[in-house]
């Protein structure tokens, strides 16, 4: 008797390894797969229906209607019919508003992975499985290069956070699409995915496809496999970082504070990490926070010449006073402090 064809079988290894940390974890428990109806997340959703039982593990789905497109509901629906009809239960389907901050691919995942996180919640789900694939992980990498946006951008997509995980990011693109069309699925295209006015559309269609006639082939599995590498080192100094939080304390208008001479006896990488983690906590969303808004904040410490307030994302400002670095909020100064732990 003949196994699976080859695409298939590799999404169901990856899929089958994941579930069994899953079930080591939480047995008898319930995976969702977030299933947009692209043909990924179809392949994703089909593996876990195959694998899941064997697991010991119940499987089931959630769709996220974005509302950005006409006819949105439809496909949502779709594909959450698709997913039943794969054997998974339950199924959701779930609308989110979708806001501006950071622009609208990072606003548009900001919602859906709060409302992910907030039915995975509801359900008593163990994991979330999320479809994103090597070249995925790639595309990511690229666009954190781009930004200048640090060590933690170019670490890409984490395979495990919190409910979140991602067991295809060691399997290609054209690996699971192949899947897909190998099950006998009809997948869903999402216009956006051709939409050249978003960034991470021209990384897939032109800045990769250019990088691999230039350098030869595998350049999207070496970029995989820097994340890997940078992943590591990112964890290991916001570990330090976490240690050296202590220096930030409460501060007025809502937000937060520091001795310069705290921060400046840290080492950079450390400095800057508490630096970004500050601005995050008075509310600069982390998509729109770059590279850039960190060296402003860093200036206030290493060339002090008298200069105003740094303005950041979302409203939050930052100045130098009195030998402490002052971050506050947004808004009214009335609101709760924030502490940096």
């Amino acid at each position: 008797m003949s196994g699976p064809p080859p695409a298939v079988a590799a999404v169901r290894v990856a899929v089958r390894a994941d579930l069994a940390r899953v079930a080591a974890e939480t047995p008898g428990g319930l995976v969702l797969v977030a299933c947009s109806g692209g043909a990924d997340s179809l392949a994703l959703a089909a593996a876990t229906a195959f694998e899941a039982p064997a697991a010991g593990l119940r499987a089931g789905a959630v769709t996220v209607d974005h509302g950005l497109q006409e006819g949105s509901g439809a496909v949502a629906e779709a594909a959450a019919a698709a997913c039943r009809a794969l054997g998974l239960d339950p199924v959701v389907v779930t609308r989110v508003a979708v806001g501006r901050a950071g622009g609208p691919e990072a606003a548009a995942r900001t919602a859906r992975l709060a409302a992910l996180d907030a039915r995975a919640r509801e359900a008593g789900a163990a994991a979330v499985l999320l479809a994103h694939t090597l070249d995925d992980q790639a595309e990511t990498v690229l666009l954190g290069l781009a930004r200048g946006s640090g060590t933690r951008s170019l670490a890409g997509m984490p395979a495990l956070r919190g409910v979140l995980r991602r067991p295809l990011l060691d399997v290609p693109r054209a690996t699971v699409r192949a899947a897909c069309a190998q099950e006998g699925l009809v997948a869903w295209e999402d216009p956006a995915n051709a939409d050249r006015g978003l960034a991470r559309a021209r990384v897939r269609h032109d800045v990769l496809p250019l990088l691999e006639e230039a350098l030869g082939p595998g350049v999207a599995a070496a970029l995989a496999r820097t994340a890997r590498a940078l992943r590591d080192d990112a964890d290991a100094l916001d570990a330090l970082a976490e240690q050296a939080a202590g220096v930030v304390t409460d501060g007025p208008g809502g937000g937060c504070s520091a001795a310069v001479e705290d921060l400046l006896a840290l080492p950079a990488a450390l400095r800057r990490r508490l630096l970004r983690r500050a601005a995050l906590a008075v509310g600069s969303p982390a998509g729109a926070l770059s590279a850039a808004h960190v060296d402003a904040l860093d200036a206030l410490l290493l060339r002090w010449r008298g200069q105003g307030a740094v303005h950041l994302p979302g409203g939050a400002e930052a100045r130098r006073s009195c030998g402490r670095l002052v971050l506050t909020r947004a808004g009214a100064p009335g609101q709760d402090a924030v502490t940096i732990s």
